[in-house]
């Protein structure tokens, strides 16, 4: 199949140049959408996915821009309903997470995540609700910290707290679209964005944490995310915690 024929189903995968948004834009075309995996600023990385998906037989693009953008963002989902024909599934992986306690966080920090977390998530979603078909999908990213509590993380909560409150409103606001609207909220997850600055000792102990006694990784993730997208049609307006059972 050519890109600019019509598919079944058409996924964007915001941040899917990262460790998260790489490993659910292949999970997806593993399910058969068409995929447009998204980046900001990791051209390479992208393409690096794109073509792990049409090596084995998917339909994958690379589109840049900026989340918070509310330009380049109805632009990118322009191109997609140019080349494709629509949109089915959104799913919001993009997100910046920098640590420090409240009396030391510096204050442009806060404000890029805000920018990237929240204003990102909200611009991506305004346009999936606008444009997602019947029997799609959004799926936003909140955090397990949001129950955790763990210290360094409040400016990087606050934010996925945020997410989480208006994805569950988003929910109630598409009534009669058929769309469902959840969020996933990860535990540790092994990836780049988590494991940067710790030591082995603390990667070790929250390794432990889990009853299941491991890290995630960014295919555990992904399933929630496949069950969102597919066939978990009954699920709608929850934020799912997908942790191995960490809190």
């Amino acid at each position: 199949m050519t890109i600019g024929q019509a598919t079944e189903r058409v996924a964007i995968v915001t941040g899917g140049s990262g460790g998260i948004g790489g490993a659910v834009a292949r999970r997806l075309a593993a399910d058969g959408m068409t995929v447009v995996v998204h980046y900001a600023g990791s051209a390479a990385r992208a393409q690096e996915v794109v073509e792990s998906i049409t090596a084995t037989g998917g339909i994958a693009i690379a589109l840049r821009g900026d989340v918070a953008d509310a330009a380049e963002m109805e632009q990118l989902f322009d191109t997609v309903q140019e080349r494709f024909g629509g949109v089915d599934v959104v799913v919001n992986t993009a997100g910046i997470m920098l640590l420090a306690p409240v009396a030391e966080m510096d204050l442009d920090a806060f404000d890029r995540m805000q920018r990237v977390n929240v204003r990102g998530t909200f611009v991506v979603s305004q346009q999936a609700a606008r444009r997602l078909r019947p029997g799609g999908a959004l799926i936003n990213f909140s955090t397990s910290i949001t129950r955790l509590q763990a210290p360094a993380y409040a400016a990087y909560a606050a934010t996925k707290g945020a997410v989480e409150a208006m994805t569950l409103i988003l929910a109630r606001e598409m009534r009669g679209r058929d769309v469902t609207v959840n969020a996933v909220a990860p535990g540790p997850t092994a990836t780049p964005l988590f494991l940067d600055g710790k030591s082995a000792e603390q990667v070790d102990r929250l390794a432990a944490a889990p009853p299941l006694e491991r890290l995630g990784t960014p295919e555990d993730i992904a399933e929630s995310v496949a069950f969102l997208a597919g066939p978990g049609r009954w699920v709608n307006g929850q934020v799912v915690f997908t942790n191995g059972g960490i809190g």
